[in-house]
Order: C-alpha cells, then sequence, then structure tokens
C-alpha cells in the first residue's frame, strides 16, 4: 500500500521508512522502545524516583509559598483557601510527620501566619477598606488558624523563643533531605535511565539521528543498558569501552545527550549547596562584627531596608539665635499653621512642639509660655486621628495625660494665672513681670475631651482580653484629673463650668456599687486590723459625694441637659444600693417621663438604664408590681440590648444606613457599664408569673380577659407548643415550668424551678444580697402559689380549714388569714371566715363552666344584634342624605324633621328609639344575670 494512503502519524512514517533502509525488527519490542522514548507529556522533564517524604513536604512547601505570597498582597480568601488545602495535605504526610517529627517550615509558618492575622486584625482601619469578602475571610481563618494552632503550642513557643535556631534546624533538614534525594537517585538510576527522553528540538534537528537511534535501542537494548549504568553509577573505564565497541554512531549520540543532561542537573544543586555556604558564612560574619562594634561608638549600626530614615532633629534656630519670648512664640506660629494642612507629619509636629517646651525650660522663659505650649501638645495629641471615630493608640494616650497632669501642676503653682477661652490672643500676657500670666485657653475642654477619648478607647476594645482590663485601670488616673481640676475650678472657675466638671465626676460614680459603705450599713468590719485602719482612713461614701455634686447642679446649672443628666444618675445610684422610696420620689417629682421622648439620644439611653435599675431594686425590695410596671416598656419592645445603649441589633439597610450605624455605635456604653440582660429578663418573668398566674386562675372563663404580661405569655405558649417536654435548661424554661407548677397550686416544684443551683449562678448570686432576695422569693411564691389554689379549687370546696391551707403552704396564720381577708375585702373570692372554727366557707354564686359559656353566648349574640342594626340605620341614613341633597337639601331636611309618625322617616327614628331601649334593657338585663361577675373582674 502506498504511504501517501496511510492514516498514521508522522511518526509512523518515518518508521515506515526507516524500515525500508534497515532490516526490520520484531513489532512488540519496536512498540516498548516506542513507548519508553516518547513519553506524551513528559519530553521536557526528568523524571527523578523520590522518598515519599520528599514528595509530601515539597507539596507542603509548595503550598506555603503561595501562603506567603498572599499575605504579602493581603488576599484573605486565597490565604483561607490555601490553608485549608494546607490542613488536608498535612493529614495525608501524618504517617511521615509521626516518624520524622513536625517539620520547623510548617511551624513558622503557623506561627507567622497567626501574628501576621492577629495584626490585620488589630489594623481597624486596614480592616475597614476590605471588601467584604477579603474582612469575612479574615475572621473566619483567624478563628481557624487560634483553634487549629492548640495543637502545636509547645512548637510554636519554642521557635518564638529561639527563631534563629530553629531557621537552622530548618536548613539541615532541607540538606539533610537534599542529600537524601542524591543517595536515592544514586541508587535507582537503572530505573531512571529506562524513562530519558530526547527534547523536541532535537528530534526536529536531527531527525537521522532520531531513526538511528530507534533503529539501533532495538538491536543492542542489553549493551545500552550497561553503557547508562557506567555513566550513572560507576567509574569503570572497560564497561565504558565495551558498550562503546557495540554501539553504533546514533547510539553514540543518544549517550552524549543524557550524560549532558545528567551533568546538567548535578551543576544547580551544586550551586544551591555554595550558595548556602556562603549565606551562612556571611552570617556569621556580620554576628561577629556586630558583637565587636556594640562598645564601639562609631560601629557600624544594622538598619532595615527601604527609604532611609532621617534620625537628625530639624533644628528649631539658627545657630547664635537669642532665645527669647518673641522667638518662641514666632516659631510655635509656624507649627501651629501647618496643623491640618495636607501632608503635615502629625507626629513630627507633636515632638516639634515637646521640643519648644525643652527650649522654654532651659531658657526660663516662664511658665506663661509653657502652659501656651502644653495646650497646643495637647490639642495636636487630640488631633492625631483625623477620623472622629478612632480612637487614640497606648502610647499617645500616654502621653496626653502625662501633659495633662503637668499642666495641672503648673497651674496649682501658679495661682496668678489666669486663663480662658474669653482671653483674646492680643491681650495675652506670657512674658515674665508684675503683671499675672493671662493664657488663652481651657483647661475643662481639654478634660472632657480626654474622657470622651477614654470612653472610645473602651468602647474598641475587646472587652473580653486582659487589654480591656489594664485600659480600664487608667480609670483611677481620669478620675484623679477630674478630681484636681475640680478643685482648681472650685476656687477659680464660673458656676457653669464647676456643674460641667461636677457631672464628669457623677458619670464616673454613679454606676459604681459602693462595697464599703454597703458593709458598715450591715455592721460589718475588715477581718484584718489593716482593713480596718484603711476603712476608717477612708473618706466620704459614694451616696454623699452624690448627693452633694447633684444637689449642687439641681441648684445651680441653667441647662436642662445638665440637671437631667444629674437627676437620672442620682436615681440610678440610689437604686443601685437599694434606696428604693428615695429613687422613686426622686424620679416622680422630676417629671422626666413626661418629655424624655424630646431629649438627645445618650440621655435617652441613661433613662432607660435608670427606668431598668429601678426595677431591679424594686424587685430586690419585694415590690412586683412596681418592678414589672417600670421594666414592661423596655422588655415588651423586644430591643432591651439596643435601647440600654450595649449593642445593636441586625436590621436591615434601609432602616439604618452605615453612617447612622456608626453615629449609634459611639452611643454605645462601655462594657464594664452594662447591665447584665439575662438577669434582666427574669426579674421581668419572674414578676410577671407572680402576677398573671393568680389573675389567670381567677379570670379563666372570661372571654374579655386581658394580658398582663405579653412576652410572658409568648413564653408559655412556646413552652406548650414543644412536642417533648425534657428537664429545663435555659433561664426562660425555667420560669415557664415553675408557672405551669404555680397553676395547680403546688409551690415547692415552682421553687425547686425558681431557685436552684443554675438558676443561682445566672441569675440570683449576682445580686449584691442574694440570700435576702432568695427569702423574699421564696415568700412571694408561697402567697402567690395560695390565691392561685383558692381561685382554682373553690368551686370544689364547701369550707376549707385555715390551718391546713397554712401546713399546705407552709405559711403562718396570721399570714393565710390577711390573703383570705384581702381576697374576700377586694370581691375576688366568694367566701367568709368562720372565725371560731377558723375555716373559710365558700358561697356558691360562682357560675358553673356552662352557665359561663352560656353568658357568653348571649352577650355575643347581643353584640352582633346591635351591629347589624347599627349597620341598617346607617344605610338608610345614607341613602336618604343622599336623595335630599340633590333636592333642594335644607327644606327637605326640615319636612323630614317634621315628618308625621306614619310617614316613614319618624317611624324609622321612633323604632331606632324603640330598638334604643330594647337593648338598654337588654344590657340591664345581663347586667343582673352576670353583673356579681363582671363586679369581680373591674375590681382586679
Amino acid at each position: 500500500m502506498s504511504r501517501f494512503f496511510a492514516t498514521g502519524s508522522d511518526s509512523e512514517s518515518e518508521e515506515s521508512s526507516s524500515a525500508d533502509e534497515i532490516t526490520p525488527k520484531a513489532t512488540g519490542t519496536t512498540f516498548n522502545k516506542q513507548a519508553l522514548l516518547l513519553s506524551d507529556d513528559e519530553e521536557d522533564t526528568k523524571r527523578v524516583v523520590r522518598s515519599a517524604k520528599d514528595k509530601r513536604f515539597e507539596e507542603l512547601t509548595n503550598i506555603i509559598k503561595t501562603i506567603r505570597n498572599a499575605m504579602k498582597i493581603r488576599d484573605m480568601s486565597k490565604c483561607l483557601e490555601e490553608f485549608e488545602q494546607l490542613y488536608r495535605a498535612f493529614l495525608k504526610s501524618k504517617t511521615i510527620v509521626d516518624k520524622e517529627g513536625v517539620p520547623q517550615f510548617y511551624i513558622r509558618l503557623l506561627a507567622d501566619l497567626e501574628d501576621y492575622l492577629n495584626q490585620l486584625w488589630e489594623d481597624k482601619e486596614g480592616k475597614k477598606k476590605m471588601n467584604k469578602n477579603n474582612a469575612k475571610a479574615l475572621s473566619t481563618l483567624r478563628q481557624k488558624i487560634r483553634k487549629y494552632n492548640k495543637d502545636f503550642e509547645t512548637e510554636i513557643s519554642s521557635y518564638k523563643e529561639n527563631p534563629e535556631q530553629s531557621a537552622e534546624e530548618e536548613e539541615k533538614d532541607d540538606i539533610g533531605s537534599a542529600s537524601s534525594s542524591k543517595s536515592d537517585d544514586d541508587e535507582g538510576v537503572t530505573a531512571k535511565s529506562l524513562m530519558k527522553k530526547k527534547p523536541q528540538e532535537e528530534e526536529k534537528k536531527a531527525p537521522e539521528a532520531s531513526k538511528f537511534l530507534k533503529g539501533a535501542a532495538d538491536e543492542e537494548s542489553e549493551s545500552e543498558g550497561d553503557e547508562e549504568s557506567e555513566d550513572w553509577g560507576s567509574d569503570s573505564v572497560d564497561s565504558g569501552g565495551e558498550s562503546e565497541d557495540n554501539e553504533g554512531e546514533a547510539a553514540s549520540l543518544a549517550v552524549v545527550f543524557l550524560k549532558k543532561a545528567q551533568d546538567g542537573d548535578k551543576q544547580p544543586e551544586r550551586k544551591k549547596d555554595d550558595r548556602r555556604k556562603r549565606h551562612k558564612k556571611m552570617e556569621q560574619v556580620d554576628e561577629e562584627a556586630d558583637e565587636e562594634g556594640e562598645g564601639e561608638e562609631g560601629g557600624w549600626e544594622k538598619v532595615k531596608g527601604g527609604v532611609p530614615l532621617v534620625k537628625e532633629k530639624p533644628k528649631m534656630f539658627a545657630k547664635g539665635t537669642e532665645i527669647n519670648n518673641a522667638v518662641v512664640i514666632k516659631k510655635l506660629n509656624e507649627i501651629l499653621q501647618a496643623r491640618g494642612k495636607k501632608g503635615t507629619d502629625r507626629s513630627a509636629q507633636i515632638e516639634l512642639l515637646h521640643a519648644l517646651a525643652g527650649i522654654s525650660n532651659e531658657n526660663n522663659l516662664g511658665e506663661g509660655i509653657l502652659v501656651k505650649i502644653k495646650f497646643n501638645i495637647i490639642a495636636s495629641l487630640y488631633d492625631y486621628n483625623t477620623n472622629l471615630a478612632a480612637f487614640m493608640k497606648a502610647e499617645m494616650w500616654k502621653k496626653c495625660l502625662e501633659c495633662i497632669d503637668e499642666l495641672l501642676d503648673i497651674l496649682f503653682e501658679n495661682s496668678n494665672m489666669f486663663i480662658g477661652e474669653n482671653i483674646a490672643e492680643d491681650s495675652e500676657n506670657l512674658a515674665i513681670s508684675d503683671q499675672p500670666f493671662r493664657v488663652r485657653g481651657c483647661i475643662l475642654t481639654l478634660v472632657e475631651r480626654m474622657d470622651e477619648e477614654f470612653t472610645k478607647i473602651m468602647q474598641n476594645t475587646d472587652p473580653h482580653s486582659q487589654e480591656y482590663v489594664d485600659n480600664l485601670k487608667d480609670e483611677g488616673r481620669v478620675c484623679g484629673i477630674i478630681d484636681r481640676l475640680l478643685q482648681y475650678l472650685e476656687s477659680k472657675g464660673s458656676t457653669e463650668e464647676v456643674c460641667r466638671v461636677y457631672l464628669r465626676r457623677i458619670m464616673h460614680t454613679y454606676y459604681k456599687f459602693d462595697y464599703k459603705a454597703h458593709r458598715r450599713s450591715l455592721g460589718l468590719q475588715g477581718e484584718t486590723k489593716s482593713e480596718q485602719d484603711q476603712e476608717e482612713s477612708e473618706g466620704e461614701d459614694s451616696a454623699i459625694i452624690m448627693d452633694r455634686l447633684c444637689k449642687f447642679i439641681y441648684a445651680k446649672d441653667r441647662t436642662d441637659r445638665i440637671r437631667t443628666c444629674a437627676i437620672l444618675c442620682h436615681i440610678y445610684h440610689h437604686a443601685l444600693h437599694s434606696r428604693w422610696y428615695q429613687a422613686r420620689d426622686l424620679m416622680l417629682m422630676s417629671h422626666l417621663q413626661d418629655n424624655i421622648q424630646h431629649a438627645d439620644p445618650p440621655v435617652q439611653i441613661l433613662y432607660n438604664r435608670t427606668m431598668v435599675q429601678l426595677g431591679i431594686c424594686a424587685f430586690r425590695r419585694g415590690m412586683i408590681k412596681d418592678a414589672h410596671n417600670a421594666l414592661l416598656d423596655i422588655q415588651s419592645s423586644g430591643r432591651a440590648k439596643e435601647l440600654l445603649g450595649q449593642g445593636l441589633l441586625m436590621r436591615n439597610m434601609q432602616e439604618r444606613n452605615a453612617e447612622q450605624e456608626k453615629i449609634e455605635k459611639r452611643r454605645q456604653v462601655p462594657f464594664h457599664m452594662h447591665i447584665n440582660l439575662e438577669l434582666l429578663e427574669c426579674v421581668y418573668l419572674v414578676s410577671a408569673m407572680l402576677l398573671e398566674i393568680p389573675y389567670m386562675a381567677a379570670h379563666e372563663f372570661d372571654a374579655r380577659r386581658r394580658m398582663i404580661s405579653k412576652q410572658f405569655h409568648h413564653q408559655l405558649r412556646v413552652g406548650e407548643r414543644q412536642p417533648l417536654l425534657g428537664p429545663p435548661e435555659s433561664m426562660r424554661e425555667h420560669v415557664v415550668a415553675a408557672s405551669k407548677a404555680m397553676k395547680m397550686g403546688d409551690w415547692k416544684t415552682c421553687h425547686s424551678f425558681i431557685i436552684n443551683e443554675k438558676m443561682n449562678s445566672k441569675v440570683w448570686d449576682l445580686f449584691p444580697e442574694a440570700q435576702r432576695v432568695r427569702e423574699m422569693l421564696v415568700r412571694k411564691i408561697q402567697e402567690e402559689s395560695l390565691r392561685t389554689y383558692l381561685f382554682t379549687y373553690s368551686s370544689v370546696y364547701d369550707s376549707i380549714s385555715m390551718e391546713t391551707l397554712s401546713e399546705m403552704f407552709e405559711l403562718e396564720l396570721p399570714t393565710v388569714h390577711s390573703i383570705i381577708s384581702k381576697m374576700i375585702i377586694n370581691e375576688e373570692l366568694m367566701a367568709s371566715l368562720d372565725q371560731p372554727t377558723q375555716t373559710v366557707v365558700m358561697h356558691r354564686t360562682e357560675p358553673t363552666s356552662l352557665q359561663n359559656m352560656t353568658l357568653q353566648l348571649a352577650e355575643k349574640l347581643g353584640g352582633l344584634v346591635e351591629n347589624n342594626e347599627r349597620v341598617f340605620d346607617l344605610k338608610q341614613g345614607v341613602y336618604g342624605g343622599y336623595f335630599n341633597r340633590d333636592q333642594k337639601g335644607g327644606y327637605q331636611q326640615k319636612q323630614n324633621y317634621q315628618r308625621a309618625p306614619d310617614q316613614r322617616g319618624g317611624y324609622q327614628q321612633k323604632q331606632g328609639y324603640q330598638r334604643d331601649q330594647k337593648g338598654g334593657y337588654q344590657q340591664r338585663q345581663n347586667y343582673q344575670r352576670g353583673g356579681y361577675r363582671n363586679q369581680n373582674q373591674s375590681s382586679y
């Protein structure tokens, strides 16, 4: 067959042409050699036989490189994806890791990645600039890496202690693995020699050589294998000579090519080893040079790469310039002119102002100019963050506190210095003279801004971290600065300024429980003598301080806002310390509840916090109804967390945009001022239970029964919907279970659900006088269970002994007598007391359940009839009015009014009047039938 009609590839045509010139061989041998020499996808690569360890570790290192590249460009999504791949690859190599140990490069990546993620997490501005996917990936990856790194805590800690040693071990491991791979190559060279291929370029350039190679390879397969093994593995010359005699020219060309490929592969490995050795030597030389140069003043200094940092401070004044007030003020104005301009380095500006203050001190230019510079330093520290929502960093915060302390020291030392915003810059007196210093500035504004910055720092710190505790320790310094300013302004400030600084002091006091005053009120003393001496040496109680500060504001303040805040803080403090009557009276006399809706949001949040604390105080004192009324508005809204300023609820973007969300976040109360929401809900639900369950028992068959608490009824419905009722776990389930027990009059079961170890740890132990609250609760549960029992089972008894009731509910006999008497007086219970026998005699006036249902049906039918007649009258009236408007409305109306009784209009009116009379009679009749029961309802 002609080759032009062949369907094979070019290689097949070449094979057929070579078959014409060279003696044909067996087809099977040719096919096998063809498959070995010409692989489909490895013509340019060289196969290497490696150990399983090298394969797995190379896979890990490749993924680690990708992760590090993603870290450089802050691609968190890529980091998360690659980390999950790394985790899977590490699980695959678990058997090797168990033998060899966790590789150092893996530990190094885990440590570096965790530090990198923590750094990104703390960078609030950087997080805001991230897109949504990256921000989500950052939080997910941070959680995963923290959880994952717990398994490698010891390795990571040892790496962080000595990272250099870990790096050296990592390099040794790399070198060891490289040498092991070389030995593996030497051992398995015969296997690899069979896999060697020719590059495509050699095939294209020398097609004839390829033909000869194919033919010769089939003839001399054994001699070629010997020759290759000599070239790769042995150094003997004899075997090489024998192979050369037996080979043809084409085979020798292939051998030469294979030898070059092997040499080319060995060279990069040697170069890598040389580079490593040189790098180690250079590091050793650098370390020795650093050690030698530490003692020398002019030695070399190790610097970071990048743009060189200019460490020389700019000269403030030219050499030989006379330093006086005018020169310093001129320099100060130059520095201030750059403030706020684009490209101004704010940290450098603060350093310049510090340097200027130092120069004025050295040249004794007076306290006036020093105070002026200090004012500007503090203002520059506040301006360091351009964004209003951003908070000060720790370093700037410490500097700010120190500067304000120094400024107050100067003001206390110089009593003849006047400062104020009303002093114009032209009338300032900064030079030392007989006249007192006059400086423009307001120390009160600086301290108020400092207090706001402290609040922002606490808002933006993780409340469950040690950093929050460390920041909270600064509150002592803040309160100390406010107290010093308070002393200064009491002597030199105006009344308005004193009221402002008093309010700042009140805001740091009102939410703190005074344990030492509480111990003194109970008559307890410190256990040791040192504690007793400390208590005696301490100043006034917080109640006395609050009373003094608030009364001054009530008398002197001219602004409603400061007075309103002071009243609310005073009420909160009274309620916190269980002074219920003082707190209630102050709230009622202030009439704040009438117009609080017109106040600004921070004041409304303070009002909500005060009402909640008032409700909790009433609960502690046993005023259950007052507690429920105080907490009703907050709890019924379902937004207690948001109304108290303790967090934001998830809402749609239509209700609140991003800007509004930022504003609301700035209004949040710091975590250490939060009110426990679970405690708040528990107090509300228990109060609702003690009110609602007896009411439900008294009005079981009443169709018009109102709900005292919707939230409590919702929890009851949720409990009833559950298909399987197990033992209660959450606080709400405990209250629902207790309510069901109280409904049956079983006070002991109710008591066990409300007061147990779980509820104690969650709720009741959080009160200052926990035992007293528990005793009050037991008492209330017994009394309300007794009332519920009498309402539920009064129809069953003809009479019941009060002694029996006293034993059932473990109450004193006078208490049982008092409860039943109140129920009879309020017409809640149809009974009478028989004093000689101490029994309660029931009166059979209550209708049965069938009678109750009949009465309800009659009332509903009567209402239906009345509504139907009203609709009919309304239709007739509208039709007549429409007709009259078309034809002389006024005359027709008059005529209709004077119409005779036999005409339609008068008859209808009369009929309506009779129906009204009939309806009134019907109502009266209903009232006589069920009047007693209706009277009972209204009395409750």
